[in-house]
């Protein structure tokens, strides 16, 4: 009887597991996990090896190690006998300094610039495209320098201090300014600045839903004026006043009293917030050029008038297309800081710097680095992406 080989209808030969793409992406995604691994690893193991036949130690207890350093800008009690740890927490909080105030004057400057390249009057537009392309073709790092040794450091010696206004002093020592100085516990004023807070997000919350829902229109930002600086006002008036004026008094030699911001702060303040700005002017009119045409005839026909019009029509619109690009320009600006330390402004780069050549723990000064500069990036792109979510046009 011959032998009859029976062949299963309608079930295909098996396939081997490397043509699956499921298998296939994973063992892939595997080997690169491993070799991923492996390169650390081999580096860790290296550079540990390195350090032990340079008799280098490591580890992060040097933090608690006499700085022996001044540094001249502080925001908070330091001194030369303070541990390395406070010294980095100094430069820390001068790198958040420089970057809060940096992004806030240069968005308000990049704005102005960016509508001013769209206006219709010939003499702006031409003044705004030209502070645009000088300060985008030209190195942040000379920037810095020509507002330290090229504006502040031609301003006159003490002496000859030039009086601002509200009893102000400029001169080639920085900016002297009136100092609010505590005597009691101001918690009570921080509180009623909170409150305020509160009540203007809560009034712009309502105001919104009204006008959803009606189309009348709410003067928001002069009620929330009123909260931010009514409720503090009242809150010192009835913890009994407890705070006092500190004017700067203009001497034979120096100025005594008040506040003094630095020229090194100044210098790097004014240039990443003009270099920055350069760059926001044309993510400001891009986006707005990224509007319908129509939206403009339609607010026009409506009877608005163009500022009005650009500011409740148009600018709303274009912020979907404004806030992507304008979180690495955030990025950037703070990342630019560190060139701070070639005019002496004391951010975390230059006091890393000064802490890395006494202590000779490169490795652990650079790995803080980089831990800051990303938690700082990380947390500006969250911020902004969740401005971004809230601005985004929703279907109703």
């Amino acid at each position: 009887m011959a032998t009859q080989d029976i062949v299963s209808v309608g079930q295909p030969a098996k396939a081997s597991l490397l043509y699956d793409p499921k298998v296939r992406s994973f063992v892939f995604q595997m080997v690169l996990v491993l070799l991923l691994v492996a390169g650390i690893w081999w580096i860790v193991d290296n550079t540990i090896e390195n350090l032990r036949r340079s008799n280098i130690s490591t580890g992060f207890a040097f933090l608690r190690g006499r700085a022996g350093f001044d540094i001249s800008d502080s925001l908070i009690e330091y001194t030369s006998d303070s541990t390395f740890l406070r010294a980095l927490i100094v430069g820390v909080l001068n790198t958040l300094k420089v970057a809060i105030a940096g992004i806030i004057f240069a968005t308000i400057i990049g704005f102005l610039v960016g509508i001013g390249r769209l206006s219709n009057n010939w003499l702006i537009r031409k003044i705004c495209t030209v502070y645009v392309e000088v300060f985008r073709n030209i190195p942040p790092l000379l920037v810095i320098l020509f507002w330290y040794q090229g504006v502040l450091a031609l301003l006159p010696q003490v002496r000859q201090s030039l009086e601002l206004p509200f009893s102000s002093f400029l001169n080639v020592r920085g900016f002297y300014l009136p100092a609010i100085v505590w005597n009691g516990s101001g918690l009570m004023v921080l509180s009623g600045l909170v409150i305020g807070l509160l009540l203007s997000w809560y009034v712009a919350r309502r105001a919104y839903a009204r006008q959803m829902a009606t189309g009348q229109s709410f003067p928001v930002i002069w009620v929330s004026l009123a909260l931010i600086i009514g409720m503090p006002l009242l809150a010192y008036l009835l913890a009994g006043m407890p705070a006092t004026v500190d004017y700067p008094q203009k001497g034979g030699f120096n100025l005594t009293g008040g506040a003094n911001v630095k020229p090194e702060f100044l210098s790097l303040l004014l240039a990443l917030s003009f270099y920055t700005a350069a760059f926001i002017a044309e993510i400001v009119r891009a986006g707005i050029l990224g509007v319908p045409k129509g939206q403009t005839e339609a607010y026009s026909a409506l009877g608005l008038r163009p500022p009005k019009g650009l500011r409740l029509v148009v600018i709303p619109q274009a912020l979907r297309i404004i806030i992507p690009p304008l979180t690495s320009q955030y990025l950037n600006l703070t990342k630019n800081s560190t060139l701070g330390v070639a005019i002496g402004y004391p951010e975390l780069y230059s006091v890393g710097g000064t802490t890395l050549n006494q202590t000779g723990q490169s490795i652990e000064v650079v790995v803080i680095f980089m831990i800051v500069y990303l938690s700082i990036s990380l947390a500006t792109s969250a911020f902004m992406n969740w401005f971004n979510t809230k601005m985004a046009l929703k279907e109703r």
